[in-house]
């Protein structure tokens, strides 16, 4: 017959205190990071900030509103009304084509394909976004690019009215149109990865509680699933708009660059923020990087914005946040 011994009181007392020692340094280490974090960013907008100001107290014209890009000449001129347009209206195009792509496939993995079909093609997505960006312009501008050109013919012939869509003159479609294809393609992976986690999340009772109440399977993801995932969708389309709005080689290697703004996207030119910083920093001189790194703090700052405003809607939307299931 074997008795067990209390545990004495020292005993108790030095695993409470060992304990607490390991929350403070665990706690003192997770504050040192989120700090180190906000000194990075500081340290980047600080930097971005001091470089600008040495440029935009030596242009010669609006930076908001001049389209021109010669920093280096005599009189420097530059301005970013054409990159801001590019930047935008491209990662537009590519957030309406992949957004509601990206939600059918993870809806089609979660909730319909078999399992034995539902695991390799989510793998296959998630392979997709390790991609690198140098293989995706590759094949944007040798495959896409000419393959894309009836396309933009019959958009050009049935949807010239609308102006937008409306081509003035026949040649490779190397537009912005056509980034946003690519970049639609860019982000595809990732926010189709996210949602889809997120959708499997769904507390199975409210998918059953549905069903039981007679609710189609469609209904049931109406009602339960994207209720429950919109926060989840908001995060995850931010994830791939962060990546939209910076992307820079495949958009130089597709893209047509030049100074001209114009609101017909089958017409070739245009130009983004980081592709605009790529194809021209090697060859800037000093005050042309200065340049350069104004419109980079833009897109910093753009940047954040977003980012911002997807946390202020995914803060509103707490009631769909699944926390209180």
């Amino acid at each position: 017959m074997t008795s067990s011994t209390p545990a004495s009181p020292q005993g108790g007392e030095r695993r409470r205190r060992d304990s607490r020692v390991g929350d403070k340094i665990f706690m003192n280490l997770s504050r040192g990071s989120g700090i180190l974090l906000l000194v990075v960013m500081a340290a980047i907008a600080g930097f971005l900030t001091w470089r600008s100001g040495i440029a935009l107290g030596k242009n010669e014209g609006n930076f908001l509103t001049t389209f021109e890009w010669t920093p280096d000449a005599p009189k420097p001129v530059f301005g970013i009304a054409v990159l801001v347009f590019g930047t935008i209206v491209s990662a537009t195009i590519a957030m309406a084509i992949a957004v509601p792509v990206a939600i059918g496939i993870a809806l089609f993995i979660s909730h319909y394909a078999p399992r034995r079909i539902a695991q390799p093609f989510a793998y296959l997505v998630d392979l997709l976004a390790a991609v690198p960006s140098i293989i995706y312009g590759l094949w944007g501008a040798l495959f896409l690019v000419p393959h894309l050109e009836g396309m933009t013919s019959w958009m050009d012939q049935y949807l010239g009215w609308t102006y937008v869509f409306d081509q003035s003159r026949a040649t490779t479609p190397r537009n912005l149109f056509t980034v946003g294809i690519l970049l639609a393609i860019m982000i595809l992976p990732i926010i189709t990865a996210v949602t889809r986690e997120v959708f499997r999340q769904v507390p199975r009772m409210h998918e059953e509680a549905a069903l039981a109440l007679g609710a189609t399977r469609w209904e049931m993801i109406r009602t339960a699933v994207l209720p429950f995932g919109r926060p989840g969708i908001i995060s995850a389309s931010m994830l791939g708009l962060g990546r939209a709005l910076g992307e820079t080689i495949a958009v130089a290697v597709v893209l047509s660059s030049n100074n001209v703004l114009s609101l017909h996207l089958l017409d070739p030119g245009g130009g983004t923020f980081a592709q605009n910083i790529a194809l021209k920093f090697s060859e800037a001189q000093p005050f042309g990087r200065d340049a350069l790194m104004a419109s980079g703090l833009v897109l910093f700052v753009i940047t954040l914005l977003v980012n911002g405003a997807a946390r202020l809607i995914v803060a509103r939307r707490k009631e769909y946040s699944g926390a209180n299931a």
